[in-house]
């Protein structure tokens, strides 16, 4: 089962561009990796740029719309993720009871959608799904 555990950082969502996290606590979080690496069950995991660098889309009436970060209605925001791949939705909770995330920082646990998960019909209109889902990074 893969699970996505989402940072949420409270206060990210007025960072200012460039922000950074400071060095202790990468240092921390890079052991975390690391012990999810060893353990076999990391899939991939990155972390995100502050919104006041990124943008949203959406579609009233199905009309794209554009709005530059930062976001005045913002309450949490996304730092970064980690996708792993454990036998249960307890196991993955476990995982992320581990990160050494401080006071302001929550972890969201969300279990992936596997295509198994859906009916056939949809399966069926979704078969192509599973190969966009290699994507290979640029120069690779």
């Amino acid at each position: 089962m893969r699970f996505m555990l989402l940072m949420i950082p409270h206060g990210y969502e007025s960072a200012a561009p460039g922000t950074a996290p400071e060095v202790e606590a990468v240092s921390a979080m890079m052991a975390y990796n690391e012990s999810l690496q060893k353990a076999g069950v990391l899939v991939s995991c990155d972390g995100l740029h502050p919104p006041s660098m990124g943008s949203r889309v959406s579609f009233k009436d199905r009309k794209p719309k554009v709005v530059d970060g930062p976001f005045a209605e913002a309450k949490e925001v996304l730092g970064g993720f980690w996708i792993i791949d454990v036998p249960s939705r307890a196991a993955a909770i476990e995982w992320a009871s581990r990160c050494p995330g401080g006071d302001n920082e929550v972890i969201e646990v969300r279990q992936i959608q596997e295509m198994e998960d859906f009916p056939a019909d949809v399966q069926a209109v979704a078969g192509e799904f599973t190969s966009m889902q290699t994507v290979k990074k640029p120069g690779a």
